[in-house]
C-alpha cells in the first residue's frame, strides 16, 4: 500500500494495563461478564469483548512495559446504570461515585482491581447540536 492512500480505518482494540493478569482477567470475564474472545499466546494478555469494542488486558511487565494505570476512564453502556451498580457493588466492585446524571446520560465510575477507572453508562438523550456540539478543527 502507498503512503498516498494509507489512512485509519478504525480502532481494533483498546489496552487496559494490569500488574496480575488471572486477576484482571476473572474481573473482566467473570465479574463484569464480558464475553472471552482470545489469549495472546502463552502472553498474560487477552482479549474481551464489549459490545463493538474489544478490551484487551495485559500485564505490562511481559510486554517491557511499566505499569501505570489508565488516567481516562473507559465508559461501559449498559439500559439500567442503577441495577449494573447494585449488581457490580455486590460483588466487591468499589465504586466512587453515586450514580449521577449529566443532563444527557446517567454514570457511575468504578475502578478494577488494577485502579483503573471505568464507567458504567446509559445515554437517555439526544446529543447536543447546532453551536454548542461544533468540533474542533483538525491539527
Amino acid at each position: 500500500m502507498s503512503t498516498a492512500t494509507a489512512s485509519i480505518t478504525g480502532v481494533d482494540f483498546v489496552c487496559l494495563p494490569t500488574e496480575d493478569f488471572e486477576r484482571a482477567s476473572r474481573f473482566y470475564g467473570e465479574t463484569l461478564g464480558l464475553p472471552y474472545v482470545k489469549r495472546w499466546g502463552d502472553r498474560p494478555a487477552a482479549e474481551y469483548q464489549a459490545g463493538n469494542l474489544t478490551i484487551a488486558v495485559m500485564e505490562t511487565a511481559a510486554f517491557g512495559q511499566e505499569f501505570r494505570r489508565n488516567g481516562g476512564p473507559l465508559a461501559f453502556q449498559t439500559d439500567d446504570v442503577e441495577a449494573m451498580r447494585a449488581k457490580l457493588q455486590a460483588a466487591g466492585v468499589r465504586f466512587v461515585t453515586d450514580v449521577f446524571d449529566s443532563g444527557v446520560c446517567l454514570q457511575a465510575v468504578f475502578l478494577d482491581p488494577d485502579g483503573n477507572p471505568l464507567i458504567l453508562h446509559r445515554r437517555y438523550a439526544e446529543a447536543a447540536s447546532g453551536p454548542e456540539a461544533e468540533q474542533p478543527e483538525p491539527l
